[in-house]
Protein backbone atom coordinates (compact mmCIF):
# COMPACT_ATOMS: atom_id res chain seq x y z
CA UNK A 1 0.00 0.00 0.00
CA UNK A 2 1.23 3.19 -0.67
CA UNK A 3 1.21 6.20 1.97
CA UNK A 4 -0.28 9.13 0.45
CA UNK A 5 0.71 11.81 3.21
CA UNK A 6 4.21 11.49 3.94
CA UNK A 7 7.36 13.71 4.04
CA UNK A 8 7.57 14.11 -0.18
CA UNK A 9 3.49 14.98 -0.05
CA UNK A 10 4.14 17.56 2.83
CA UNK A 11 7.67 19.14 1.62
CA UNK A 12 5.88 19.58 -2.03
CA UNK A 13 3.12 21.83 0.07
CA UNK A 14 5.72 23.85 1.40
CA UNK A 15 7.43 24.22 -1.71
CA UNK A 16 3.87 25.50 -3.47
CA UNK A 17 4.19 27.95 -0.21
CA UNK A 18 8.11 28.56 -1.62
CA UNK A 19 6.84 29.67 -4.71
CA UNK A 20 3.73 32.22 -2.74
CA UNK A 21 6.65 33.70 -1.70
CA UNK A 22 8.59 33.67 -5.13
CA UNK A 23 6.18 35.30 -6.60
CA UNK A 24 5.50 37.99 -4.26
CA UNK A 25 9.07 38.87 -4.61
CA UNK A 26 10.14 37.28 -1.09
CA UNK A 27 12.87 35.35 -0.53
CA UNK A 28 10.78 31.49 -1.49
CA UNK A 29 10.82 30.05 1.51
CA UNK A 30 7.69 28.19 2.45
CA UNK A 31 6.35 25.82 5.39
CA UNK A 32 3.74 23.92 6.66
CA UNK A 33 2.81 22.70 10.07
CA UNK A 34 0.98 19.18 10.14
CA UNK A 35 -0.81 17.11 12.87
CA UNK A 36 -2.10 13.56 12.64
CA UNK A 37 -1.64 13.75 8.41
CA UNK A 38 -3.11 16.95 8.32
CA UNK A 39 -1.91 20.64 7.30
CA UNK A 40 -3.27 22.73 9.93
CA UNK A 41 -1.02 25.55 9.18
CA UNK A 42 0.84 26.81 5.93
CA UNK A 43 3.25 29.91 5.22
CA UNK A 44 6.21 31.99 3.45
CA UNK A 45 8.32 34.54 3.78
CA UNK A 46 6.04 38.08 4.30
CA UNK A 47 9.50 40.06 5.54
CA UNK A 48 9.43 42.80 2.11
CA UNK A 49 5.59 42.55 2.41
CA UNK A 50 5.31 43.32 5.87
CA UNK A 51 8.37 45.33 6.28
CA UNK A 52 8.83 42.85 9.57
CA UNK A 53 12.39 41.18 9.45
CA UNK A 54 10.71 38.17 12.08
CA UNK A 55 8.26 37.88 9.02
CA UNK A 56 9.64 34.68 8.07
CA UNK A 57 7.54 31.70 6.93
CA UNK A 58 8.38 29.36 9.61
CA UNK A 59 7.05 31.99 11.93
CA UNK A 60 4.02 32.96 10.09
CA UNK A 61 3.21 28.96 10.67
CA UNK A 62 3.98 28.55 13.86
CA UNK A 63 1.39 31.60 14.69
CA UNK A 64 -1.19 30.09 12.39
CA UNK A 65 -1.13 26.82 14.08
CA UNK A 66 -1.29 27.97 17.22
CA UNK A 67 -4.01 29.75 16.66
CA UNK A 68 -5.60 26.77 15.17
CA UNK A 69 -4.79 24.32 18.20
CA UNK A 70 -5.42 27.12 20.70
CA UNK A 71 -2.14 26.82 22.30
CA UNK A 72 1.17 28.29 22.04
CA UNK A 73 2.62 24.50 22.27
CA UNK A 74 2.63 22.65 18.75
CA UNK A 75 3.11 19.32 20.52
CA UNK A 76 2.34 16.42 18.42
CA UNK A 77 3.16 18.68 15.16
CA UNK A 78 5.50 18.60 12.41
CA UNK A 79 6.92 21.50 10.18
CA UNK A 80 7.83 20.74 6.46
CA UNK A 81 9.99 24.15 5.66
CA UNK A 82 11.84 24.30 2.14
CA UNK A 83 14.86 25.54 3.61
CA UNK A 84 16.87 25.08 6.53
CA UNK A 85 15.36 27.22 9.85
CA UNK A 86 17.92 30.01 10.29
CA UNK A 87 18.68 30.63 14.32
CA UNK A 88 15.93 33.06 15.06
CA UNK A 89 13.22 30.54 13.48
CA UNK A 90 15.00 27.54 15.43
CA UNK A 91 14.25 29.58 18.20
CA UNK A 92 10.33 29.96 17.94
CA UNK A 93 10.47 26.16 17.33
CA UNK A 94 12.19 25.14 20.34
CA UNK A 95 9.78 27.33 22.29
CA UNK A 96 6.95 26.26 20.25
CA UNK A 97 8.44 22.60 21.81
CA UNK A 98 7.33 20.99 18.56
CA UNK A 99 8.34 17.58 17.63
CA UNK A 100 9.67 17.55 14.52
CA UNK A 101 11.46 19.73 11.29
CA UNK A 102 12.19 18.68 8.21
CA UNK A 103 13.74 20.63 6.02
CA UNK A 104 14.72 20.48 2.06
CA UNK A 105 17.79 22.50 1.47
CA UNK A 106 20.34 22.69 3.91
CA UNK A 107 21.59 26.76 4.59
CA UNK A 108 25.17 27.13 4.62
CA UNK A 109 25.36 30.81 5.85
CA UNK A 110 22.55 31.22 8.50
CA UNK A 111 21.40 27.72 9.31
CA UNK A 112 20.69 26.84 12.57
CA UNK A 113 22.80 23.72 12.50
CA UNK A 114 25.96 25.89 12.21
CA UNK A 115 24.94 26.48 16.07
CA UNK A 116 26.98 24.26 18.92
CA UNK A 117 25.15 23.07 21.02
CA UNK A 118 21.55 23.19 19.35
CA UNK A 119 18.82 25.72 19.63
CA UNK A 120 16.26 23.50 18.85
CA UNK A 121 14.33 22.01 21.73
CA UNK A 122 15.81 18.67 23.45
CA UNK A 123 13.20 16.74 22.26
CA UNK A 124 12.49 17.96 18.59
CA UNK A 125 13.75 15.76 15.72
CA UNK A 126 15.58 17.61 12.96
CA UNK A 127 16.08 15.38 9.60
CA UNK A 128 17.13 16.65 6.26
CA UNK A 129 14.08 15.96 3.77
CA UNK A 130 13.23 15.72 0.57
CA UNK A 131 13.33 17.70 -2.48
CA UNK A 132 16.40 19.44 -1.92
CA UNK A 133 17.35 20.42 -4.95
CA UNK A 134 14.13 21.57 -6.03
CA UNK A 135 14.30 24.21 -3.32
CA UNK A 136 17.86 24.68 -3.63
CA UNK A 137 16.70 25.56 -7.70
CA UNK A 138 14.06 27.85 -6.29
CA UNK A 139 16.67 30.09 -4.06
CA UNK A 140 19.10 30.14 -7.05
CA UNK A 141 16.49 31.54 -9.20
CA UNK A 142 14.80 33.76 -7.12
CA UNK A 143 18.59 35.25 -6.23
CA UNK A 144 19.41 35.00 -10.39
CA UNK A 145 16.62 37.05 -11.03
CA UNK A 146 17.00 39.64 -8.14
CA UNK A 147 20.87 40.52 -9.46
CA UNK A 148 19.95 40.94 -12.86
CA UNK A 149 17.33 43.85 -12.10
CA UNK A 150 19.60 45.72 -10.07
CA UNK A 151 22.03 46.13 -12.76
Amino acid sequence: MIEVYNDEFFMKQALIEAKKAFDKGEVPVGAVVVLKNRIIARGHNLTEQLSDVTAHAEVQAITSAAQFLGSKYLKGCTMYVSLEPCVMCAGALFWSQIDKVVFAARDEKRGASLCEPTVYHPSTLVVKGPFQEESRQLLKSFFSKKRKSTI
